[in-house]
């Protein structure tokens, strides 16, 4: 289903009056509205395990754990709290409700519009926003309140607790209907009168938690990452410089022709040539680690992509004339180098997110929009990131902070695990592989040198007679390539042709070894 543009529909509901008073974050002598009337779970479009009650407020589900996707009967407001109470909760399953919102009328839906999952069913596709709610906290009787404000920014609270910011980047041009999957081990829920959130001001938004539960079944891990991409960058838009940890800098290590704030958090780099300009991480990268950085001055124009890499060198252990301009150059020597274009970046001021993985993916995220894997590394010794700043005008980067968003695993032998991502496209990158055998290949899909084969967590492809789908390399080509040995359909052609040629290639899905790749054709 296509996203829709809408029109922001005529408030015809009666005006909002004051019922009660109820502080909505602790205590203060602040009042907030309470709509007169509850919003209604749409009678038609449910899925078909939902049963209403006579006044469709209550939503129960029979048989099984899923098929229990449901919406508003109309449109919720912006800031207006969708309040639900958990009626029951019926331990055996996994998982627990998922919320959000749609932008997509559920008066127009049919019945085949309806999947078993809102994640990653309907996630997945433009218009829908939705996560889970963290098992622990779904409680019979615990009332969840959610809402979305004017930047589309969704946030939650459980039993008028304090906000949690649970996911942005909510189409916020149109009208909005609440999305609720009664999932899991949640049996019932009932919707609640309607109240109006309190606007949290910039001191409560640079201290507000968010979500970075992780998925509690392979339902949700195609969806996780994008989630945990855009709340990091929500998090670190709040506040700036108010992120989980401020503790990284540059290295004093930098290349001669770029210069140093005097608290090394700001590159520059004045020749509009660029010239010598590498810069590093201070420390190590941590697994589940996200690293943001700003990409040039905010106003000037477009620095473009930004070079960015990961190295097992030491940068204590390297003098500066040892730092080359070109960044092919780096990968003639001995340690293990892997370099990469992040972007593009489109304006001055960019943020930009980079997140290791445990199991060695790099997620890449622009301006609070995922951009899928950049590349994938060798997690099993110490990686440094490394940059090139773009020299002029731009040529400026400055280092907002981290974001520890996942624990880092870690086997006896000191090696990390952790789990694979999906690709993305228009990244150009290069692989020193070992010291002994430098390979340089230019491609637009991940490598994998070092990591282990492990089993698939993506949904499967599509059936024949759908839409064949975009290709997880180029996401611009149709998938007409099926994977040899792993018989993973994924790829266009011209992308698998050049995957193959990789060494070490491996599929961007399962990561096992590439013999060969089959084109197929439809009749």
């Amino acid at each position: 289903m296509g996203n829709t543009v809408h029109r922001t529909l005529p408030d015809s509901s009666p005006p909002a009056r004051l019922l009660a008073t109820r502080p909505c974050c602790g205590p203060g002598p602040e009042r907030r509205q309470v709509l007169g009337e509850a919003p209604r779970f749409h009678t038609q479009a449910k899925g078909k395990n939902v049963r209403l009650d006579g006044h469709s407020r209550r939503a129960t589900r029979r048989n099984s754990f899923c098929n229990g996707v449901t919406f508003t009967q109309r449109p919720i407001r912006l800031y207006e709290q969708v309040r639900l109470r958990l009626v029951a909760v019926r331990p055996g399953w996994s998982g627990a409700l998922r919320f959000g919102f749609t932008a997509h009328d559920p008066s127009l839906m049919s019945a085949q519009d309806i999947p078993k999952y809102a994640c990653p069913d309907l996630v997945t596709r433009p218009g829908y926003w939705a996560k889970a709610l963290p098992e622990n906290l779904a409680l019979r009787d615990t009332v969840l309140a959610y809402w979305a404000d004017r930047h589309g920014r969704v946030f939650y609270s459980v039993n008028d607790g304090e906000p949690v910011l649970f996911h942005c980047g909510v189409a916020v041009g149109g009208p909005l209907w609440a999305l609720i999957d009664v999932y899991g081990i949640t049996d019932e829920v009932q919707l609640l009168e309607s109240t109006f959130a309190e606007t949290l001001p910039p001191t409560r938004l640079s201290q507000a938690r968010f979500s970075a539960c992780l998925p509690p079944n392979s339902h949700d891990a195609a969806n996780f990452d994008n989630n945990e991409l855009e709340n990091n960058q929500v998090v670190a838009k709040l506040g700036h410089l108010a992120l989980g940890r401020a503790d990284l800098r540059f290295h004093a290590t930098r290349g001669s022709d770029v210069s140093l704030s005097a608290d090394r958090k700001v590159a520059c780099a004045p020749r509009p040539d660029g010239g010598r300009t590498l810069v590093f991480s201070e420390r190590p990268l941590r697994p589940g680690e996200s690293l943001f950085v700003e990409v040039g001055r905010p106003g000037l124009a477009a620095p473009g992509a930004l070079p960015f890499g990961i190295t097992s060198c030491d940068p204590g252990g390297l003098r500066p004339p040892e730092l080359p301009a070109d960044l092919e150059a780096l990968l003639d020597r001995k340690e293990y180098w892997v370099v990469a274009r992040a972007g593009p970046v489109r304006s001055g001021g960019d943020v930009l997110s980079f997140t290791l993985r445990p199991g060695g993916d790099v997620l890449l995220g622009v301006n609070g929009r995922p951009r899928g894997r950049l590349l994938c590394v060798d997690t099993t010794q110490a990686l440094w990131a490394f940059f090139a700043v773009r020299g002029g005008a731009a040529g400026q980067l400055r280092l907002l902070g981290t974001l520890q968003s996942s624990p880092a695993s870690t086997t006896p032998s000191g090696s990390l695990s952790g789990s694979q991502d999906d690709s993305d496209s228009d990244m150009t990158f290069s692989v020193n592989q070992s010291s002994s055998a430098s390979e340089s290949s230019l491609v637009t899909a991940p490598s994998s040198p070092l990591s282990p084969p492990v089993s698939p967590v993506f949904s499967p492809p599509e059936p024949a007679d759908s839409k064949n789908g975009e290709c997880t390399v180029c996401f611009d080509g149709e998938v007409d390539t099926v994977i040899y040995t792993c018989g993973h359909m994924c790829l266009c052609f011209n992308c698998g042709l050049r995957l193959r040629r990789q060494a070490r290639a491996c599929c961007p899905i399962c990561r096992r070894p590439i013999k060969d790749v089959i084109k197929i054709y439809r009749p």
